[in-house]
């Protein structure tokens, strides 16, 4: 079996590896790392929940010295994933004096900005932020010897693309460039060709598996008045676990956490409107006891909560690949998990879609609903659909659509951040 002292690594970074508990490399770590190590550059299609943050992140310790000023630049889709790579980078370092920092939007930019000047080996962080240093003059990238962009299939989903071309183009040419993603579109071959050297494309798992082979997947239809009964019935005829449970707009997601709430469900809310506190807050009750977290695509995106064991689509993603983002918040490392769906009658074309396109099957199940019809309708649920997204996606056009809704969510500000292990256990709005 291939041990990380077999790739001739630095014997601080080892030492800080078993420290962390991670003494056997997994698929993809131990295919990229000694391409990664004989300065290759790599595109790395890996499923979520691989290990891709250890991949990436040895080989630049191993190469990096504690003088390398801004030597490398891990670019991540979400605040929330840049701070996982971090606090695992921040392990990585406890025998070295190679030092690393992480920006973001949404944190004091001032802050960030200190941090920099203290002359970090590697930066991590996000398109924005980073675009937004770099324009005043704070972080300067002429002088990158790697970069690594993960999520890439995310960052094109969320529309970054852009944002990274313009990052890379103030790159110089000769650096090591590693891309790590679940899916590899064309779009993203075509930016690969662009600033990429003779990559060599490492594939793990099958490649017609775009999501593990240990999740479940079902579906059931409901209209759109009874979503929230048969949500309900779902819950308490299948008593899943700590769960993840996608809304498609802020207010609805706000909608579902305050249903839970008053059926006396252990719930947590996230979405875009929350401030960083508020988002921090949800993901450390998340971790540390909440059943149930509301999310919506973009704010799930970053997440990587290793014992979640269920996903529910309260509604309907936008298309095959966002489904395949969403579901991968379960099942992580090898273990079980179940992926739930509810939709309208007219929507059974787009689980079709989902079956051909993923290549799975997805059972329907039937649920009694009758007993928890008057959920919800406090709340302003029974029509929610309608309202929130006449004009948006119809229920037949399997397209994305987004939300302009700003009403505050009825939670509390503060909290700390949970810093949850990213090393062996990846990923992802």
């Amino acid at each position: 079996m291939t041990s990380f002292d077999s790739f001739g690594i630095k014997s601080e970074i080892l030492k800080a590896l078993n420290e962390m508990n991670f003494t056997t490399p997994t698929e993809v770590q131990e295919k990229a790392i000694p391409l990664a190590m004989g300065a290759q550059d790599l595109i790395v299609r890996s499923k979520t929940g691989t290990g891709k943050t250890g991949a990436f992140l040895v080989p630049i310790f191993n190469s990096t010295q504690a003088s390398d000023r801004m030597a490398a630049l891990i670019i991540l889709p979400t605040r929330e994933l840049a701070l996982q790579v971090f606090s695992v980078a921040k392990d990585m370092a406890a025998f070295s004096k190679v030092r690393s920092t992480v920006v973001y939007g949404g944190a004091s930019i001032e802050n960030q900005i200190r941090e920099l000047r203290k002359n970090p080996s590697i930066v991590i962080g996000t398109p924005g932020r980073i675009i937004d240093l770099m324009k005043r003059g704070e972080l300067d990238v002429s002088g990158i010897k790697f970069l690594v962009l993960d999520e890439a299939d995310v960052m094109l989903d969320l529309g970054f693309i852009e944002d990274i071309e313009y990052i890379v183009s103030k790159m110089p040419k000769q650096k090591q460039s590693m891309l790590f993603s679940a899916t590899i579109p064309e779009q993203i071959i075509k930016l690969t060709k662009r600033f990429m050297k003779n990559p060599q494309f490492l594939k793990v798992g099958a490649e017609e598996q775009m999501t593990v082979n240990t999740i479940s997947h079902s579906f059931a239809i409901s209209t759109s008045s009874r979503k929230v009964p048969a949500l309900m019935a779902y819950i308490n005829e299948y008593n899943p676990g700590k769960s993840i449970i996608f809304a498609e707009t802020k207010r609805g997601a706000d909608r579902l956490y305050n249903v839970l709430e008053s059926q006396g469900m252990n719930a947590t809310v996230i979405h875009g409107d929350l401030s960083q506190a508020q988002r921090e807050k949800a993901l450390s009750e998340f971790r540390n006891g909440s059943r149930f977290l509301i999310a919506t695509n973009v704010a799930a995106r970053g997440l990587d909560i290793t014992d979640v064991t269920d996903v529910i689509n309260f509604d309907l993603p936008g298309e095959p690949f966002i489904y395949v983002h969403r579901v991968g918040r379960s099942a992580r490392m090898g273990n079980t998990g179940n992926a739930f769906t509810i939709i309208n009658e007219d929507e059974i074309d787009a689980i079709k879609a989902i079956e051909r396109t993923v290549k799975i099957h997805m059972m329907r199940i039937e649920l009694n609903q009758d007993p928890y019809l008057e959920v919800g309708r406090d709340i302003g649920f029974s029509h929610y659909r309608n309202r929130e997204n006449n004009g948006g996606r119809g229920s037949r056009n399997f397209g994305r659509s987004g939300s302009s809704d700003r009403r505050p969510p009825r939670r509390s500000n503060g909290g700390g951040h949970g810093n949850g292990r990213r090393f062996n256990n990846d990923r992802r709005n």
